[in-house]
């Protein structure tokens, strides 16, 4: 691709319009007739790099300040969000031969993404699907290492979902992926807020530098559609410009669930817009499900498609893995796991759960190391708040001592008469919830859900899926 096409007037350049072979970020992809692109990350700083990448044959490289090369280099005001916009244009702009739809906030973006795909899917519009546990094109899985994939990596594959015929495109959108640029020139046609609580402040520097980076997203869509259950929610919509719809489970709004029935085997409520009201049945349980299945449902009628097909494909989705998912035990006692992983999380699952379980509701968690370390505390009291029993583990220890996690997470429970056990081997812990366990008693396991790994010191990845932890645990106990 010639130079000039590929900066689409988004940058001056005194070299010429030569010939681009690459676009790219990354040091080790470097090769003649590339554009290295100057990205300063967290421990990186490509602007450190950018001589030795012209030697080793970048026809150019683009900078956020003059580096003393003439004129191989380009110089912008921000090369990640340039970066974005050359990605973008590399790949022909597949963003805009695409519908978009975002989803962002906290909780909630995985269940209410693969929802909206299975309605789109069902009601004959080709999908494709960007998220935290796989991404899809149509049927076709991929795998994936991000929420929203690096900026190279996302336009790469919204090409590959133009060219497999996609109509649609259903993403998580992430804080990290918006503040990083990481979507290039992407405009979205509906975008969906579910929620906000405590996440990610390793960071983001606080709370408020979170909820402006969730924000950016609806500053660059055409419909919003927004929880105001949520106190940030509220927020944005007052501050949203866009066209802009709310959603709740707790009141009247533009949409609105109503009469909601929750049990153990699924959820029923009236789906209400407008006038108009539906009965939906839902094999997914729980409130906070109520909440998802609101905006997606909310989100593709908003997309034109028609209610009774919203409807049939919502009664016979089976639900997400990882999220609520019951493993099967063949016992009189019943094991949950979810990727519950943040205070306000763990407290609507365990707060759902706690609705239908017979006998004593045990909760097994953890937390990430060298993650924000504040909400350890908080973990533990969202947890003792409706558990009546807790194992105290480990996580994704990474490269922090599991047990010094475990004490920042014991501080919350000071004063609390909720009786807890500390396992600090997960397996282990999980061995020991199933042998405690008793009849009508349901175990959550919160924190892992759909992975079946665990991360260790020096970023090791081990295998650990919890479905087969707990599969061997009740062998161990026969």
């Amino acid at each position: 691709m010639r130079l000039n096409e590929l900066l689409e007037n988004n940058a001056v350049t005194a070299i010429g319009d030569t010939e681009i072979t690459s676009v790219t970020d990354d040091t080790r992809k470097v090769a003649d007739g590339s554009l290295f692109v100057c990205v300063k990350g967290g421990s990186f700083d490509g602007h450190s790099a950018a001589a030795e990448m012209l030697e080793k044959g970048a026809a150019a490289v683009v900078c956020d300040h003059d580096l003393g090369l003439g004129d191989r280099q380009i110089i912008t005001d921000n090369t990640r969000r340039l970066y974005g916009k050359l990605c973008s244009a590399w790949f022909g702009h597949p963003e805009k031969k695409l519908k978009m739809i975002g989803v962002t906030g906290t909780n909630g973006k995985t269940t209410i993404t693969n929802v909206i795909k299975h309605i789109l899917m069902n009601s004959g519009h080709k999908t494709g699907l960007v998220g935290t546990i796989r991404n899809e094109i149509g049927d076709e899985i991929l795998h994936t290492e991000n929420t929203t994939p690096m900026t190279y990596d996302f336009m790469e594959l919204l090409d590959k979902m133009v060219k497999a015929g996609c109509e649609y495109v259903v993403m998580e959108v992430s804080s990290f992926g918006l503040v990083q640029n990481r979507i290039g020139s992407s405009h979205f046609d509906i975008a969906a807020f579910t929620n906000l609580t405590q996440d990610h402040l390793d960071y983001h520097k606080d709370m408020e530098d979170y909820y402006q980076a969730k924000k950016l997203l609806f500053g660059i869509c055409d419909v919003a559609l927004i929880n105001i259950d949520d106190d940030y929610g509220r927020r944005l919509y007052g501050e949203t410009e866009c066209r802009k719809l709310s959603f709740s489970v707790k009141e009247n709004s533009d949409y609105y669930a109503d009469g909601i029935k929750i049990k153990a085997s699924g959820s029923s409520f009236w789906f209400c817009r407008g006038e108009k009201s539906y009965l939906v049945k839902t094999r997914i349980p729980g409130l906070f499900n109520v909440s998802n299945i609101t905006a997606a449902m909310a989100v593709c009628m908003e997309a034109g498609i028609p209610i009774d097909n919203i409807i049939a494909a919502v009664g016979e989705y089976p639900g997400v893995k990882g999220r609520c998912e019951v493993i099967p035990t063949g016992r009189d006692f019943t094991v949950i796991c979810d990727y519950a992983h943040t205070p306000d999380a763990v407290e609507n699952i365990l707060r759902s759960v706690k609705e239908y379980t017979e006998g004593d509701l045990i909760c097994l968690f953890g937390c990430g190391g060298n993650r924000d370390a504040a909400k350890r505390p908080k973990m533990a009291q969202a947890a003792a708040k409706y558990a009546d029993k807790l194992v105290v583990t480990s996580d994704n220890p990474r490269n922090e001592d599991p047990d010094a996690i475990i004490k920042d997470i014991l501080a919350g429970l000071e004063g609390s008469s909720v009786p807890y056990d500390v396992v600090t081997d997960r397996r282990e812990a999980i061995y020991h919830a199933l042998k405690i366990a008793n009849k009508g008693d349901i175990i959550v396991l919160a924190g892992k859900g759909h992975e079946d790994y665990q991360i260790l010191a020096g970023g090791e990845h081990i295998h650990f899926d919890e479905r087969e932890i707990v599969a061997q645990g009740l062998a161990m106990l026969d």
